[in-house]
């Protein structure tokens, strides 16, 4: 994909902000990329990795660099004056998800007033076996069960760095909360909006943290479809395990691209339903904290950047998820935890 003389500012150089700049620097031929972090170390890395120009200070590297949107890549409890501060500048703004809805309306009204193009992660949207499973329980004339489990480790998410000083770690941002708001979306458009919910949750681990370390969550949608959703961060193991099953359908995932199967009823027999043909791989290095587990795709990221590209440039795009869903979806992780009226 070519892009005559784009700059982008990267805000946030940790693992997150490496894999962008490097999908970017390896399939958009014509963008150029600087970054942004307080952290010397992570800037230091970024211009030995990529050799990037990078900056402490954003309204720096936003005058030096003239750059024409930005990708916010930073903790998600730093995004919403990063965003805003880029929306009054005139930079188009890609943002990784957020977790909690600080300044949202502001951020949505400030954008349409400033006529800045926003788009927000979610990944899993965009993945391959998403879209199949989506559409399978879509074709059901009758209501669908589904068990749902991701869980991992919380001192395995990032083993380069002490959980307690990552922002999963803290309350307001908190694992359980991230895994949340990666999956809810999906399972909403999949299954419909929640009518009620259940939770249980409690600790179960030593880990110092001060919020549950898992939750079971029944849920029933509008449509009559109900399921169940565990999240934790004590999984030993890390695990993303699917099924969703009704009278004539039965499909698993074990979260890889290799991992989706259906059972055929005519045959009785379990059969895997392919999905990618090939797999993208992102710039690879030593690094310790740029190793991905099995169950990350990098299709799925890069499929977000050329939809955010192609919005910001007038090109055909296929959003599939807003700022305005993001906001259900928060108010939703709320009601899981106990939190009311968005107050923590």
């Amino acid at each position: 994909m070519i892009y005559n003389s784009m700059k982008l500012i990267v805000v946030g150089l940790g693992s997150m902000g490496k894999r962008r700049i490097s999908l970017l620097l390896k399939y958009f031929s014509g963008i150029s990329i600087c970054g942004v972090d307080i952290n010397a170390e992570r800037r230091l890395q970024a211009e030995k990795l990529f050799g990037i120009n990078t900056y402490e200070d954003l309204n720096k590297a936003i005058y030096y660099e003239k750059p024409y949107a930005v990708l916010v890549c930073s903790s998600p409890a730093s995004h919403a004056p990063v965003i805003l501060e880029c929306i009054r500048k005139g930079l188009h703004v890609f943002s990784e998800i957020n977790l909690i809805q600080d300044k949202y309306k502001q951020i949505i009204k400030e954008s349409t007033q400033n006529k800045v193009k926003l788009f927000l992660s979610s990944t899993l949207l965009y993945r391959k076996e998403i879209e199949i499973i989506n559409e399978y329980v879509s074709n059901q004339k009758c209501k669908v069960n589904y068990r749902y489990h991701v869980g991992q480790y919380l001192p395995d998410w990032h083993p380069w760095e002490d959980y307690r000083n990552f922002f999963v770690g803290e309350k307001r941002t908190n694992g359980c909360r991230e895994i949340f708001a990666i999956d809810l979306p999906w399972i909403i458009k999949t299954f419909g909006k929640v009518k009620d919910i259940t939770v249980f949750k409690d600790n179960i681990s030593t880990l110092e943290i001060e919020y549950p370390d898992n939750y079971i969550v029944v849920l029933e949608h509008d449509n009559g479809n109900k399921g169940v959703f565990i999240a934790d961060v004590v999984s030993r193991q890390a695990v993303r395990d699917f099924l969703a099953y009704s009278e004539n359908l039965h499909i698993s995932w074990d979260g890889t691209p290799k991992g989706l199967y259906k059972y055929n009823i005519e045959r009785r027999t379990l059969e895997r339903i392919e999905t990618y043909t090939e797999r993208i791989e992102t710039f690879n290095t030593t690094e310790t904290e740029y190793k991905y587990a099995d169950k990350i795709v990098e299709n799925a990221y890069l499929d977000e950047i050329t939809e955010f590209i192609n919005k910001i440039t007038g090109k055909p795009y296929d959003e599939r998820y807003t700022f305005e869903d993001d906001m259900y979806t928060l108010q939703l992780i709320d009601r899981i935890e106990g939190i009311k009226n968005g107050g923590r």
